[in-house]
């Protein structure tokens, strides 16, 4: 059966932040700058499920600090935080040794063999995080990635009734006010699938709509996900399961996060890892670099196959050098004149 000539031109790698790319997390300059405790924060937030689960409320471990997020904007430092802030603040960050130039070259590494370039291959860089989007936004990193996934907070919240007035307000109170989307460790396997169907380029895609697997814009084989820990076994699980690399990475000062991977590797999450020193010498780089160019070399392999498989050769005269010889018939079908017997 001959396979369908292929459009899937695409690897992605696929990036956690917080700890991921930047040693930290990434509210800290908030913190910095509104003069807050950043370690009682995180205390505080640690200790909201608890408090709520004995009122009889449950509440997400992973995103309840956007709520105290909110608390401290009503009712504390933090008043008057808008989204403009958060991506000027983004701007502070700063991340692990080599991340920028990393994710310049990798690309460069899907390009750079003739094949490659004949075959249109792309690399392309997303970020999913359960932090803030609009901080990754104003980070340096933002002009190398081509889809930024994270929590986002509304602004100036329509009033009741609104759609009831021919004019809303002109004054408005711009701060964060509301929750707009939620990214939890689990909700990222969400958003694998939206690269995998191309929902994010092309919104007239629902996520859940059923699309044949050679239909896809990013095969889950052809992604690669760099994570640091157990937070993200989920989406570790999705993309290793269906074919794709899995990636963790552990600041080298600590002994903890190494274990963690190394409990990773063994349960058979993820299939290596590394510390989170992106340099071009470093294993992290080196073991990016081969296994993007692994999947750009499974990809011309694909595409030629399936080229060799569809083309026939054009028809042309036949001469008498290019005549076959007549092949020798068996006694039996010469006596009966079976011209066409193949045995």
């Amino acid at each position: 059966m001959k396979r369908p000539l292929p459009r899937q031109y695409i690897v992605a790698c696929i990036w956690d932040f917080d700890k991921t790319l930047i040693p930290g997390y990434m509210q800290a300059p908030i913190f910095k700058a509104y003069g807050m405790d950043e370690e009682a924060f995180w205390k505080e937030v640690n200790g909201l499920p608890e408090i709520y689960a004995q009122r009889g409320n449950r509440v997400s471990g992973d995103t309840v600090y956007l709520n105290h997020l909110l608390s401290f904007v009503k009712n504390g430092e933090l008043k008057g935080l808008t989204n403009e802030r958060l991506r000027e603040l983004g701007g502070e960050l700063e991340f692990y040794p080599g991340v920028l130039e990393l994710f310049e070259s990798l690309k460069t590494v899907a390009s750079d063999k003739a094949e490659y370039r004949k075959h249109n291959i792309q690399l392309e860089h997303y970020i999913i995080s359960t932090g803030l989007a609009e901080m990754i936004r104003g980070s340096a990193i933002a002009p190398l990635v081509q889809g930024i996934f994270g929590s986002e907070f509304i602004e100036a919240p329509l009033p009741p009734h609104y759609s009831r007035q021919d004019e809303l307000p002109l004054h408005m109170e711009f701060e964060l006010s509301q929750i707009g989307t939620i990214v939890d460790n689990t909700a990222k396997t969400r958003y694998i699938f939206e690269i995998n169907k191309g929902t994010n380029k092309h919104p007239g895609i629902d996520v859940n709509a059923a699309i044949a697997p050679a239909a896809r814009r990013v095969p889950i084989e052809r992604m690669i996900y760099i994570a640091d820990g157990p937070s993200d076994v989920p989406v570790f699980s999705v993309v290793k399961g269906k074919g794709g690399k899995t990636y963790a990475v552990f600041n080298p000062e600590n002994e903890a996060e190494f274990a963690q991977n190394d409990a990773l590797l063994h349960a058979g999450r993820i299939h290596a890892y590394g510390p989170a020193d992106y340099r071009h010498g470093s294993t992290t780089a080196k073991w990016l670099r081969m296994h993007v160019r692994g999947i750009c070399d499974t990809i011309v392999a694909d595409g030629e196959q399936a080229l060799s498989e569809n083309v026939r050769n054009a028809p042309r005269h036949l001469h008498e050098e290019d005549e076959p010889a007549p092949k020798a018939q068996p006694a039996d079908a010469q006596q009966t004149g079976d011209l066409f017997s193949n045995e």
